[in-house]
């Protein structure tokens, strides 16, 4: 690609990989545009410095460069129109890395009692927006429905929102602070 602008989706339409087109206000564009966002945001949270500088965080901050991975295949499989094809890419094993590493989180973690209120620290309150945009993208890609979409995504974008409450608790006794609770 030389350039960044074509001038074709000036008219209020874009192209699938397949090149069919269709509107920007397509459901299909709003599940790989919030992806997009997803995307983006776990990209932040990987350049947050407390997962370089606390041991115990330094091996999620890797983590998250594989969620970004994945998630840019969850995308490009939007984009394709295409239920049968994964383009290459194990969701199934990806949802199993998820598990394992929400296992091996939770082990650590104080049993939940009650709703936790976002707050401290920083990096916790950025994880909880970042698994609310997740659920976003949960639902925007439900929205396609099965004959849409290959099912495996939706059990991967649910594993990735508890893999992310479960991050945003970990960050948090990780870094000394104590969880706030609703009630």
């Amino acid at each position: 690609m030389n350039k960044i602008y074509t001038g074709k989706g000036d008219t209020g339409n874009t192209s699938l990989a397949n090149g069919s087109r269709v509107s920007k206000s397509h459901p299909r564009i709003a599940a790989y545009g919030k992806t997009d966002e997803l995307i983006a945001w776990v990209g932040y949270l990987r350049s947050h410095p407390d997962f370089s500088s606390i041991e115990a965080l330094k091996e999620l901050g890797l983590f998250l460069k594989t969620v970004q991975s994945d998630l840019m295949y969850l995308a490009a499989n939007l984009a394709c129109a295409q239920t049968e094809d994964e383009l290459g890419h194990d969701f199934k094993k990806a949802v199993t890395a998820l598990e394992e590493s929400i296992d091996s989180m939770q082990a650590d973690l104080p049993q939940l009692r009650s709703f936790i209120l976002p707050g401290k620290p920083s990096l916790a309150s950025v994880i909880h927006i970042t698994r609310t945009v997740c659920r976003e993208t949960e639902r925007l890609t439900v929205v396609l429905g099965t004959d849409a979409v290959n099912t495996s995504l939706f059990i991967y974008l649910n594993r990735l929102s508890d893999f992310f409450f479960t991050l945003a608790r970990f960050v948090t006794l990780a870094t000394g602070c104590k969880e706030d609770f609703f009630v």
